[in-house]
């Protein structure tokens, strides 16, 4: 299973529908955000994503919490407050958006793969058997800078695809 990974989209419209359009020809299987997605017009722009979408709240989606809300209940998208556990392809994924929130997640039970944004920094570390990942930036306004994740849960095999 492959998995999409998205963070810190700000609203940046014309970023987002690159997104959509690299996830969906890149044929993976569902898509994580990991925060910050900031209007609910971003939410609109992701549903034309042909996998599903599973996320969670930022400290950017406070003042937008019940459009964003009421947006992903139109569209069936899962958004949550972190951390969100997910069981996908017999590994234990932990999605948080600040990365200093998932130091408690590695003391209660070490996931296989830890999500996070935040930042806006690629963050790629192995602790022990935890793989931590950030692809970084994608709501940047440098053309070939911005990016995102695609992780491969058979082996926990993470790249960044640059726009």
């Amino acid at each position: 299973m492959r998995i999409g990974v998205v963070s810190d989209t700000h609203n940046h419209l014309g970023n987002v529908a690159r997104i959509v359009e690299l996830l969906n020809a890149a044929e993976i299987d569902r898509v994580v955000h990991t925060g910050d997605i900031t209007q609910a017009k971003t939410l609109e722009v992701l549903a034309r994503l042909d996998a599903p979408l599973h996320a969670v709240y930022g400290n950017n989606d406070v003042g937008e919490r019940e459009n964003l809300e009421r947006a992903a209940s139109r569209y069936g998208i899962s958004l949550v407050d972190p951390p969100l556990h997910l069981h996908w392809a017999e590994q234990q994924l932990c999605v948080v958006h600040d990365p200093r929130d998932f130091e408690p997640v590695l003391e209660t039970g070490a996931p296989s793969l830890i999500l996070h944004g935040h930042d806006h920094r690629f963050h790629l570390e192995q602790r022990e058997r935890t793989t931590i990942f950030n692809p970084g930036e994608c709501a940047g306004h440098m053309k070939g800078r911005n990016a995102i994740g695609v992780v491969d849960l058979d082996d926990l095999s993470c790249e960044r695809l640059f726009f």
